[in-house]
């Protein structure tokens, strides 16, 4: 019985050590990663409060947060955002003068132990990563386009080629006008795709699920480093959500990007002043026509709650928008359908900006509806629909973007293929507003909103 039970163990590992190898071995079919997020991404990221700063410590607790308080609502993402590979970083401004890097021998950043201790003896991002796993989270991070400077200066190898070195790969053209860490990487010269597959290939490793990666998008749309990521998160055996950064992506690469990333970004970096959300307002209304499951127009991030603990905008605070504007902000990117990423620090949240991410109508809204569509969008008026398939409700989202108050707001209900009588629901409160018919009004203040739900019925 022993021998057999030896023998039956040993089969047992061999077959386990055979299922992750074939696991790891995966490459995914072109399209597939469109499957990866059928419904918007929802998270948190580091970047609104700590900059190019965060520890390991905060981003366990913000982790913490997560899973005790915004889990049950489809709340996941955890996510390390810029320089983490940065020893010696600053906030207010990247340290470009004497930064400390850490790479492998390969050319790849590695975490920075000093700052994330359990990266020591090689271990990179495993063990943030489980940790975030094992309260049943997922692990993103956040990385710049093209090679490491350090790693083509120092000639080093770029893994899973013969012989081919980072000087051979990189290129001069369009770098970064923002941060100097990087050169471009040469799409056209033998050993571009095997670098970008070498860094997936380490990312998959960790653990890693989502990834934010930057300059991307603009001031120029670099679509062959785009192909390259796509075909390495492809081949590299994990599903890992890929969003590219920052906007304004150019609307003439909609169809590009739609089908090599699962969200990107429409703006440049939101935060939180009035006209940041009305400039995206503005810049968003080309993007309708692409909010599809898996594939996502990207709103950046989510600047409520407390911001700039050592963040690059501003000091220490909780954000400058009044409740109103805060209204504003969260019913706009969920009716557009936007991934929900806060940014501000979350074990600081108050009660009522922890009310703006759980309530469980607008969240349904957020994942169930489809067909958005902008009704109008003009002398401070915005009108936006959708409809939820699965229940024949209607939502209807008003903003009065201007400075006057009491500004009303009308849409007629044959405009939403609504005829007959309409019961309304307030989103936010709950609030029944009785049963309309014809034409739906509603009298906002400045910079105020409404969200309604329209169901027929008597």
């Amino acid at each position: 019985m022993t021998i057999l039970k030896s023998v039956t163990f040993v089969c047992l590992i061999a077959i386990l050590a055979v299922s992750t190898a074939h696991a790891q071995n995966t490459t995914f079919k072109p399209g597939e990663f469109k499957t990866w997020a059928l419904t918007p991404p929802l998270g948190w990221n580091s970047w609104d409060c700590y900059g190019p700063t965060v520890e390991e410590h905060e981003v366990q607790a913000n982790a913490d947060y997560m899973a005790k308080n915004l889990k049950k609502y489809g709340w996941e993402y955890v996510v390390v955002d810029i320089r983490w590979f940065v020893e010696n970083d600053k906030a207010g401004g990247y340290n470009q003068k004497d930064p400390r890097y850490v790479l492998d021998e390969y050319g790849r950043y590695q975490p920075a132990v000093n700052r994330f201790p359990s990266a020591k003896n090689g271990q990179g991002f495993k063990e943030l990563a489980a940790y975030v796993h094992k309260k049943g989270l997922k692990f993103g991070i956040h990385i710049m386009r093209g090679i490491p400077k350090v790693a083509v200066n120092k000639k080093l190898p770029i893994a899973g080629t013969n012989g081919i070195t980072a000087d051979q790969i990189y290129s001069t053209e369009n770098l970064c006008k923002w941060l100097s860490d990087n050169y471009t990487v040469d799409a056209k010269k033998p050993g571009a795709q095997e670098y970008y597959n070498s860094i997936f290939k380490l990312y998959a490793e960790w653990g890693v699920d989502f990834i934010k990666i930057d300059d991307l998008s603009a001031p120029i749309y670099h679509q062959d480093e785009i192909e390259l990521i796509r075909n390495a998160i492809d081949a590299c055996g994990r599903k890992i959500v890929l969003s590219t950064s920052p906007g304004e992506t150019p609307f003439n690469a909609a169809d590009h990007v739609s089908n090599h990333a699962n969200m990107w970004r429409m703006v440049n970096d939101v935060w939180d002043t009035w006209r940041h959300i009305t400039h995206l307002m503005e810049l968003s209304k080309q993007w309708y026509p692409y909010i599809k499951p898996g594939t996502w127009p990207d709103c950046d991030m989510i600047p409520l709650g407390r911001l700039s603990i050592r963040g690059e905008v501003g000091k220490d605070r909780m954000t400058r928008l009044t409740k109103d504007e805060q209204y504003t902000l969260m019913t706009f990117f969920s009716i557009f359908r936007s991934p929900l990423i806060f940014g501000g620090d979350l074990p600081s949240n108050d009660a009522f900006t922890l009310s703006l991410l759980t309530n469980k109508e607008v969240l349904k809204m957020h994942r169930e509806s489809g067909g958005v569509r902008l009704l109008y969008q003009q002398a401070g008026k915005t009108a936006i629909t959708s409809k939820n398939s699965k229940t024949g409700e209607t939502y209807l989202a008003l903003f009065n973007t201007s400075e006057t108050p009491g500004l009303e707001l009308k849409v007629e209900l044959a405009d939403l293929d609504l005829l007959g009588k309409v019961k309304v629901t307030d989103l936010w409160s709950g609030e029944k507003l009785g049963v309309k018919a014809g034409t739906f009004a509603q009298s906002l203040g400045a910079h105020a909103c409404g969200l309604y739900k329209l169901s027929l019925g008597k």
